[in-house]
């Protein structure tokens, strides 16, 4: 994710009314270094101020995807996180049947990336991707 008064100000040019609610909850995805639930930033942004609810920090969530400063990814079972576009491209494993996720290598996908360009004139977006399947722990167990 860019720096916050770089969104900021892109937003209020976009037409978002920017509130200091909305101000902390971009700070808190800006600056986190993993994924993160909604319900983990509404803890994060409860710790700054009481003036917050949970519908707040859906929308804002929300409003940063739709715009492109952050990246959205459902894990399955409702289990949907947040990530600053910092976080960089990478590739969720996700176990069916632990819940346990994997961030694998990007580059792994390269050879897709082609391979849909080429046989289906297909621009994959496949920055932040998820693959649903059975851990090794799971399987052996």
């Amino acid at each position: 994710m860019t720096h916050c008064p770089t969104i900021l100000q892109a937003l209020r040019q976009r037409g978002y009314r920017i509130t200091s609610q909305r101000e902390m909850i971009i700070e808190i995805i800006a600056h986190s270094d993993r994924h993160l639930s909604a319900e983990e930033v509404f803890h994060r942004l409860r710790e700054k101020t009481s003036a917050s609810n949970l519908t707040t920090v859906y929308r804002t969530l929300e409003m940063l995807w739709v715009e492109g400063f952050a990246r959205r990814n459902d894990l399955g079972e409702g289990r949907v996180v947040y990530a600053p576009l910092a976080h960089g491209p990478h590739l969720h494993l996700v176990c069916r049947s632990c819940n346990r996720v994997i961030e694998a290598d990007h580059s792994l996908l390269a050879g897709a990336e082609h391979q849909l360009r080429e046989h289906y004139g297909f621009q994959a977006d496949l920055a932040h991707l998820n693959l649903f399947g059975v851990c090794q722990d799971c399987r052996e167990g």
